[in-house]
């Protein structure tokens, strides 16, 4: 009985896609230290760091809450009945070596324990593929949202080029009067707050 298979995956699961997260992207910029950035002028190619942004977007991080709630609720339930699967087997081989029960009998449970052993096998890929189901669309959605958005403030600044630098993929040098990152988490969680109040 293995549960610490699926507890493992459901923690990859619920936190993969935010890891990146938590490890912003390095832009080395020639103006890091200017306190007041000028604006990018209209059709400047301009950046954002996609780690921060979906760091700091409000939608992401109350969609990580549920989901991770949610993996613990299926871990629980997963321990639970892990546990009475294995309490069973237990009583079941104490009671046959100490001849408790006779052959036939013996082997209908055994039978009985393989078909729960199975059920339960069965359950832990279920529940491991739910998971990854729910972790695939949260990204997509999340994905989605931002693409959306930084589509409309473009439409607004008009800028010639937006990029998008992660850790995977850094924008190497970059002036930081061209980092328009804050703007976008600004942007993306007024939109989210007010789409919340519609609702």
């Amino acid at each position: 009985m293995k549960t610490s298979r699926i507890f493992l995956s459901l923690v990859a699961v619920s936190a993969a896609f935010f890891v990146s997260c938590k490890n912003p992207s390095t832009v080395q910029s020639a103006s890091e230290t200017s306190s007041q950035a000028v604006a990018p002028a209209s059709g400047a190619i301009v950046y954002f760091r996609l780690d921060q942004v979906v760091n700091e977007y409000d939608m992401a991080n109350e969609q990580r809450s549920v989901l991770e709630a949610k993996a613990a609720a299926i871990q629980q339930d997963i321990e639970r009945r892990g546990n009475k699967l294995q309490n069973e087997m237990n009583s079941f081989q104490e009671k046959y070596q100490k001849g408790l029960m006779t052959t036939s009998v013996a082997r209908q449970k055994g039978e009985e324990l393989q078909r729960q052993e199975q059920e339960f096998n069965q359950f832990l890929a279920q529940k491991e593929q739910e998971m990854q189901e729910e972790q695939i669309v949260l990204m997509n959605n999340i994905m989605d949202a931002i693409q959306t958005y930084v589509e409309k403030f473009n439409a607004e600044k008009g800028y010639a080029m937006i990029l998008a630098s992660s850790a995977g993929q850094p924008v190497v040098v970059a002036s930081a009067s061209l980092d328009v990152t804050q703007d976008i988490i600004s942007g993306l969680n007024a939109e989210y707050v007010q789409n919340k109040g519609k609702k």
